[in-house]
């Protein structure tokens, strides 16, 4: 087996764990919701949204992530072992923190607006 055989044996075992299902049913338990339609009303989102993320077609977001621990007070990482998160840190793309080209240091780009 190569190192790529085992990086992408690895990815395919964490999708297997990955269940979204999980943690939308104990979201509808915990907070005593009848259905998917009556979550997304306590989430504040539009009722497709759970439904993408039930089949997989969208993933549990920072920002829903976040609503879902202010409804709900189970703590982000309960909520990530729900749906099968088991790693121990996020890591974030460097190009998100990298100046833009030909942007001073410590200097916020312009507004648009007129100074006086």
């Amino acid at each position: 087996m190569t190192t790529h055989d085992t990086a992408e044996s690895n990815s395919i075992s964490d999708q297997v764990n990955y269940d979204p299902n999980h943690l939308l049913d104990a979201l509808i338990e915990k907070l005593h919701l009848k259905n998917d339609a009556a979550l997304s009303r306590a989430l504040e989102v539009a009722p497709p949204v759970i439904s993408k993320i039930r089949h997989r077609r969208l993933p549990v977001g920072a920002s829903l992530l976040i609503r879902m621990h202010e409804v709900s007070e189970l703590s982000i990482r309960e909520l990530r072992e729900l749906m099968g998160d088991r790693r121990e840190k996020f890591r974030i793309s460097d190009k998100q923190f990298k100046p833009k080209p030909g942007a001073a240091p410590g200097t916020a780009a312009p507004t648009g607006g007129t100074s006086e």
